[in-house]
């Protein structure tokens, strides 16, 4: 594994860059954004700017990370950890593979649990629409769409306006926003529109 190259890249969707590990809650949620998206990486003993400061505890990182992964995450995370000199520096890599058991929780300081996606650098939280399309992503029913004058008006919009949100759709088809909600899940599901999260909204264009 060619770590100063990863760390050039610099932190991304699938990549994050912790000088220590200082809470169980935070750490937890950048994992479990990991697993609910495509699996990822956390490189430790790298500052943000991506400077190399090494592992002082090598033991106290690898217990944050493992009690993280297991008390504060529902279902619980397997990681694997590797160690990496660099400059005479160690860094301890941990991957966090992409779940089959979507959607993951973390444990926030509220005592609530929480959904977490990851978008670019940012491990945030999921919104209704991305949890439930977790869950149906990986549970054993299918997805059976019947077009309705509600579908064919929502994908005809999408074909002039190329972006749809759920509010406007739930103005557009004059239907309260849980229906709205349903709807779009049912069409991510089949592939027939797209949904695209950003730190400020969440949209949705056709596929």
């Amino acid at each position: 594994m060619n770590v100063k190259k990863l760390i050039f890249e610099g932190e991304g969707v699938k990549l994050d860059f912790k000088k220590t590990i200082t809470s169980f809650e935070k750490i937890a949620r950048t994992m479990v954004s990991f697993s609910n998206n495509q699996g990822g990486r956390l490189l430790i003993g790298v500052a943000d700017d991506g400077t190399i400061k090494g592992v002082k505890n090598e033991d106290e990182e690898r217990y944050m990370i493992t009690k993280a992964a297991h008390l504060f995450s529902k279902p619980a995370l397997d990681v694997t950890f590797e160690e990496v000199y660099i400059d005479d520096k160690m860094v301890l890599v941990v991957e966090i593979p992409e779940s089959n058991l979507k959607p993951h929780y973390a444990l926030a300081d509220d005592g609530k649990w929480w959904v977490y996606v990851r978008v670019k650098d940012k491990s945030i939280l999921a919104s209704k629409i991305v949890v439930d399309v977790l869950k149906r992503s990986y549970g054993p029913d299918g997805v059976l769409i019947k077009y309705s004058n509600n579908e064919k008006a929502l994908l005809e919009y999408l074909e002039k306006a190329a972006r749809i949100t759920v509010k406007e759709c739930s103005e557009l088809l004059k239907i309260g926003r849980k229906h709205a909600q349903n709807l779009l899940v049912n069409l991510i599901l089949s592939g027939i529109i797209r949904i695209h999260t950003t730190e400020k909204e969440e949209f949705y264009t056709s596929a």
